[in-house]
């Protein structure tokens, strides 16, 4: 029950298009990116152990700044628990290797190159230091930590992803701003009477016209009700 309810979350939180730059004020985010627009040579700004934010569709992705033009960051990749080639591994992930790695629960802290993170997105520069209540550490701890976690790990959407690594790496405790905030959003429709009215609906429904068990169905029921009697 338990997986089955972190796979449905872990599918919910994909959709729900949350990004950590609407945490910020917009006028400041707006001065951001315009600091941070890729430009040829614009590595050459970043100090070792500064935290990257690239801003994309359905999520934003995170890394840390090693030197030289190199960034660490974790990326769901399903092709390191099917082949030990180095070199095959190193190509760039493409869309259906991240997918299927999101679904097998796979992924790598590998190191690219600052264009090959960022992926033709601008890049935010140290942007969650307004957000953490949490001072970074020095840059070559942050660096050195990011490059000890190099390989193959678990990946989860929702306990262990991008955010996870470098907010571990940075400010020393792994958090992920983009779940929590999925998370309380989450709990707000729950909480909603009229959402708690229409799950109970939908279980009686199963029950009586599909022929849901109780026990399947009650679960259903009493999750949203008890986080409702909570709040």
């Amino acid at each position: 029950m338990l997986d089955t309810l972190t796979f449905l979350l872990e599918k919910l939180f994909l959709l729900a298009h949350i990004k950590l730059s609407s945490l910020l004020p917009p006028l400041t985010r707006r001065c951001d990116r315009d600091e941070a627009a890729p430009q040829p040579g614009a590595a050459l700004r970043f100090r070792r152990g500064d935290l990257l934010e690239v801003p994309r569709t359905l999520f934003t992705h995170f890394g840390i700044y090693l030197g030289d033009d190199r960034v660490a960051h974790l990326i769901p990749d399903v092709l390191p628990a099917l082949t030990a080639d180095g070199r095959q591994i190193q190509e760039m992930v493409t869309n259906a290797r991240l997918l299927l790695g999101v679904l097998s629960k796979r992924a790598s802290v590998r190191v690219d190159s600052v264009e090959d993170f960022a992926y033709a997105a601008g890049i935010l520069l140290n942007a969650m230091d307004r957000a953490v209540h949490r001072s970074p550490l020095p840059g070559e701890e942050v660096a050195r930590r990011a490059e000890r976690l190099v390989g193959s790990v678990s990946y989860s959407l929702l306990w262990n992803n991008c955010e996870h690594f470098v907010t571990d790496c940075r400010y020393g405790t792994a958090q992920s701003l983009q779940t929590d905030k999925f998370c309380e959003w989450l709990k707000s429709l729950i909480r909603d009477q009229r959402s708690v009215v229409l799950t109970a609906l939908l279980g009686l429904v199963s029950m009586a016209c599909l022929g849901v068990s109780a026990g399947t169905a009650l679960p259903g029921l009493l999750v949203p009700f008890t986080l409702w009697m909570a709040s």
